[in-house]
C-alpha cells in the first residue's frame, strides 16, 4: 500500500536554447509550473505522510524565480533538463517519485527515475 502526493508551485523564468535552431534559441521567458510526485509507504499517527507545508517549502526554496536560467545553470534550461534539476535536489530530502515541468499549458516534461 501506498500514496502519492502531489505538490505544485510555480515561477517566472527567461532562458534560451544553445545549439537549438528556432524560436527558442532567442532568449525568451515563460511562467513554468512544476509539479512533484512523492511516493510514502506509511502515514504518521495524524495519518500524514509528509506534511505538505514541509514539501511546498522546500519546492518554493529551490525554484529559480524572476532569473535567467542559463545564469543559473551549467546546463541548457530545458524543461526536461529542469526537471532532472529538481527531482535531484528534492531526492535529497524525500521519496521522490517525478518531477514535471511545464513550460506552457501544453507542453511538459516529466523525470523519474523508474
Amino acid at each position: 500500500m501506498s500514496w502519492i502526493l502531489k505538490v505544485r508551485d510555480k515561477f517566472q523564468a527567461a532562458h534560451y536554447l544553445r545549439e537549438y535552431r528556432g524560436k527558442c534559441e532567442h532568449m525568451h521567458g515563460h511562467t513554468f509550473h512544476v509539479e512533484v510526485q512523492i511516493q510514502v509507504q506509511d502515514l504518521n499517527n495524524t495519518g500524514i505522510g509528509i506534511d505538505f507545508t514541509e514539501i511546498k517549502q522546500k519546492l518554493t526554496k529551490i525554484l529559480p524565480d524572476h532569473v535567467l536560467l542559463n545564469d543559473v545553470y551549467d546546463f541548457n534550461p530545458s524543461a526536461e533538463n529542469l526537471s532532472r534539476q529538481f527531482f535531484q535536489e528534492l531526492k535529497k530530502e524525500f521519496p521522490v517519485k517525478s518531477v514535471t515541468v511545464w513550460e506552457s499549458e501544453d507542453a511538459s516534461a516529466t523525470y523519474s527515475e523508474d
